[in-house]
């Protein structure tokens, strides 16, 4: 074929009615062009129209299978919801809800009533509020708290998270100064105290969840930051990152950071939680009302989705045993080796793959020292690519010329899907 053999936009969509078809003709024509100049074929182009409308309409946003070990995966969505908090998101966006309305008077509400006492309960707090992240969390408690006047950080702690998200950042954004304290190893609590000036608006402790120093380190804990913060009458703002209300490793939960003293604590809904994209924000009510009133509240607050799944979960954490079985991200974190090896053996037997020892990870910048035994189905490293560009794809690890599927975070139910994915793929 030659160019002027090409046809023309409308000789192409003659016989579609689809309203997206000139578009995605114009687009296979351009393709083909590319092709003939290159000296190739384009082949048929009423076949290759009807798949670019196919894959005009295809969802990019699609469930995948995780099988690469690492349990809250930042690139995946992080946290698996619940099936409670899927219920919860999916009831309340069938229709309308009681999102801003109160019930019982018959007047405007607030959509923070509906996991606030939840999180009081929780987490011992006087008061919470949630916004969509805890960066949005962090932002809002600076600009509320402390815009333009002076907050207090240990050198140690200015860190990065993914996508080039900083601290110091988030801080300029706010309005508030940063004032950077100690040594990037060592700090201690009368470096804070030494640095508070009339400007000082407030403390800032920021967990360091995705990193760990190790050796000459040193850093208060937050009893002793709590009582600098109390003597020199400014509040103390407890960043925790992911976040928890059970135990899990050396992660710090909220209701221990406020009993240390912090006056507000900020973490994240959809990592250790376990549950949707969220910012929530606990402790002393006064601090929470003006963080409530600030103007970026509106800006940043989460849709109603968000909240019902979110609900749905914190409820699941009021009795904890029943959250370490129903949600997906403590399961996986608790699951017993010999439970991940089985899945790992029958996975193998529906696939002619080989059971290799692994180890799994945590993800989402949390617990990055903590290593997780765990056993994957190792098959071909060719079926990666053709694994991974399937209608549902399956993302696993390619390691010393395997693909290693890890058992760790697939759950049962999903065993004959990826079975079924990995026989297509051959």
């Amino acid at each position: 074929m030659e160019l002027r053999d090409l046809p023309s936009v409308d000789e192409l969509v003659r016989h579609s009615d689809d309203p997206l078809a000139v578009d995605a003709a114009r687009a296979v024509l351009a393709r083909a062009r590319e092709e003939i100049r290159a000296g190739g074929d384009p082949g048929d182009l009423a076949e290759r129209l009807s798949a670019e409308l196919a894959t005009a309409r295809r969802p990019t946003l699609r469930r995948v299978l995780n099988a690469t070990g690492v349990i809250v995966h930042t690139n995946l969505g992080r946290a698996p919801l619940p099936a409670a908090a899927i219920e919860r998101a999916v009831d309340v966006g069938r229709g309308y809800s009681n999102l801003e309305y109160d019930l019982v008077d018959g007047t405007r509400g607030s959509r923070q009533d509906h996991v606030a006492a939840l999180l009081r309960r929780l987490t011992g707090a006087e008061a919470a509020i949630v916004v969509n992240n805890n960066a949005a969390a962090m932002l809002l408690a600076l600009a509320a708290l402390a815009e333009g006047r002076e907050v207090l950080v240990s050198r140690g702690e200015l860190i990065e998270i993914g996508d080039g998200f900083r601290i110091p950042d988030v801080l300029a954004r706010s309005g508030a100064r940063l004032v950077e304290v100690g040594t990037t190893n060592r700090t201690r609590a009368a470096d804070y105290d030494a640095a508070v000036t009339a400007d000082a608006a407030l403390l800032l402790r920021v967990h360091q969840s995705n990193f760990r120093v190790v050796g000459f380190a040193e850093r208060p804990s937050l009893k002793e930051l709590a009582a600098v913060a109390r003597a020199r009458d400014l509040p103390l703002l407890d960043d925790l990152g992911s976040g928890v209300f059970v135990d899990v490793g050396d992660e710090p939960t909220a209701h221990a950071s406020l009993a240390a003293g912090a006056d507000l604590v900020c973490f994240s809904g959809d990592k250790l939680l376990g549950g949707p994209q969220a910012g929530i924000v606990v402790g002393r009510a006064d601090l929470v009302e003006r963080l409530r009133r600030h103007p970026l509240h509106r800006a940043l607050r989460i849709d109603k989705l968000g909240l019902a799944a979110l609900e749905g979960t914190l409820l699941l954490y009021l009795d904890p045993a029943r959250a370490r079985r129903e949600v997906p991200v403590l399961r996986m974190l608790h699951e017993d080796a010999s439970v991940v090896r089985g899945r790992a053996e029958r996975l193998a037997s529906l696939v002619d793959g080989t059971v290799e020892e692994t180890v799994a990870r945590v993800g989402g910048g949390a617990l990055p020292l903590t290593e997780l035994a765990s056993f994957a189905c190792a098959v071909d490293e060719a079926l990666a690519a053709p694994l991974r560009t399937r209608e549902t794809p399956v993302i696993g690890i390619v390691r010393d010329g395997k693909l290693l599927l890890d058992c760790r975070t697939l759950a049962d139910d999903e065993l004959d899907e990826v079975a079924a994915a990995v026989r297509a793929c051959r």
